[in-house]
């Protein structure tokens, strides 16, 4: 089977899996999504709210070390099997410019553009461009869904006016899809796309990429005479190339694969299934395959499994061990405790009193009616008063006052003010084992000459 359809295989599961993941829930929550409307991370069905997203940097993480691995293992692997920008080419020019419209004769040629100056042809782009644009509303809005969860996306486009800027984001990303993929092409690829950059940096002698077998098919490239052969005749003798360029007009970003490694390679393999017909009818291997250099050139075996690969392995596994024991450290519940101004009050017979601001946050997915005890050391020489109970919606915050007072003498000291530590447990009164957090706050207690004898 040609590396081209077996692209269009992965194409389909990409394009599948990017569709239905937003609409994948486990207990309400998504397997990804990253809300600014609700200021919510979900993950693999897990919500945490903004003062969790400690989990972010995990997750970058191994979004990039993923792509040097596969980069440094298969090339740019992911740019020509999974990108959606090489997607979105192929289903503009060869699904609708070339199998719909017929504006292009052959899909492995694609370095002639069509001639638009021809009235038929002018009126087909037309379409082409309406079509693709309605495609790119569809992708736009996927895009958004990561973002905006489906249900919500679609509600508040029934409300255009309401949700202005949204559907500024809706359009505006399909406007820029129709420019890329119309337009600017696999110009994005060669010039403003940074990953092609660094891929000189992960490449090695054992990365698996297209590359053309000198050794047989000759330099294409005279040294002497600094230009390139184009003719059979002008080859070396023996060499196997015919010098057809099928290599060089079926590939997407217009290089010659013949020149060795070039940063415009997209690892799209369409030169190799392109030689692979024409040497396949001459009985011969093809020319350019997908392997590796120390293959090809130095002729030793491939190295899948080497340092490199480790330690890739390694970190990948380090970082999804931290993302998988950072994410078991959800609270169902956050609570922030904030000291008023006012250090202390001492009130008729040295009752001493600590005002306290919390901030509670549901962030449980279910109402919860929540109370706080004091645990630790200081249970029973310190009370709470003013607070009793709060009972709070999904995801929904509210504000308390506590006071902490206590008739105890916990300190004798004449010089100074003395902070003492208290542990706050607040929880959950249907869920105490699973909604309970813990919470330091700092109870002042005044200095002896202050009180009362």
């Amino acid at each position: 089977m040609e590396y081209r359809i077996k692209r269009y295989y992965a194409y389909i599961v990409a394009t599948i899996f990017s569709i239905v993941l937003p609409f994948i829930t486990i207990n309400g929550n998504h397997i990804f999504l990253l809300s600014f409307d609700k200021k919510q991370l979900h993950l693999m069905g897990t919500a945490f709210d903004m003062q969790e997203l400690y989990l972010m940097p995990f997750i970058l993480m191994l979004l990039f070390i993923g792509i040097f691995a596969v980069t440094a293992i298969g090339g740019r692997a992911f740019c020509g099997w999974a990108c959606p920008q090489t997607i979105f080419r192929v289903i503009y020019r060869d699904l609708i410019e070339t199998k719909l419209l017929k504006l292009r004769k052959r899909i492995n040629n694609k370095q002639k553009e069509p001639d638009y100056s021809k009235p038929e042809n002018a009126t087909k782009r037309v379409v082409g461009i309406v079509i693709w644009s309605i495609l790119s509303l569809v992708a736009s809005a996927n895009f958004l869904w990561f973002f905006v969860p489906p249900d919500d996306f679609f509600r508040y486009l029934s409300e255009p006016l309401e949700h202005k800027i949204l559907l500024g984001f809706w359009i505006g990303t399909a406007l820029f899809l129709v420019y890329d993929i119309i337009f600017l092409k696999e110009d994005w690829c060669i010039y403003v796309c940074p990953y092609s950059r660094v891929q000189s940096v992960l490449y090695d002698e054992d990365t698996l990429q297209a590359i053309y077998d000198e050794n047989r098919g000759g330099k294409i490239y005279d040294e002497n005479k600094n230009k390139l052969i184009f003719k059979k005749k002008e080859l070396p003798d023996g060499a196997d190339c015919t010098a057809c360029e099928h290599c060089v007009t079926v590939c997407p970003t217009h290089i010659d694969i013949r020149k060795g490694t070039q940063l415009e390679c997209i690892n799209c393999l369409e030169c190799v299934d392109a030689c692979t017909k024409v040497m396949g009818k001459l009985g011969k291997e093809s020319l350019v395959r997908w392997s590796s250099i120390n293959e090809v050139v130095n002729g030793k075996r491939t190295k899948i499994w080497r340092s490199k690969t480790f330690m890739y392995m390694g970190a990948i596994a380090l970082i999804l061990g931290g993302l998988f024991f950072m994410s078991g450290e959800k609270e169902y519940m956050l609570l922030n405790i904030n000291k008023t101004t006012q250090l202390y009050k001492i009130k008729e017979g040295n009752i001493v009193e600590n005002n306290f601001l919390l901030l509670f946050q549901n962030t449980d997915n279910k109402p919860h009616t929540y109370k706080i005890e004091i645990v630790g050391e200081y249970k029973d020489k310190i009370e709470i008063k003013r607070f009793s109970h709060v009972t709070l919606k999904a995801g929904k915050p509210a504000k308390k006052v506590l006071v902490l007072s206590t008739k105890e003498q916990l300190v004798n000291d004449n010089s100074k003010d003395t902070p003492i530590t208290v542990t706050l447990k607040a929880y959950a009164t249907d869920e105490p084992d699973r909604v309970v957090v813990y919470r330091k706050a700092v109870f002042i207690y005044p200095r002896a000459d202050k009180l009362k004898d």
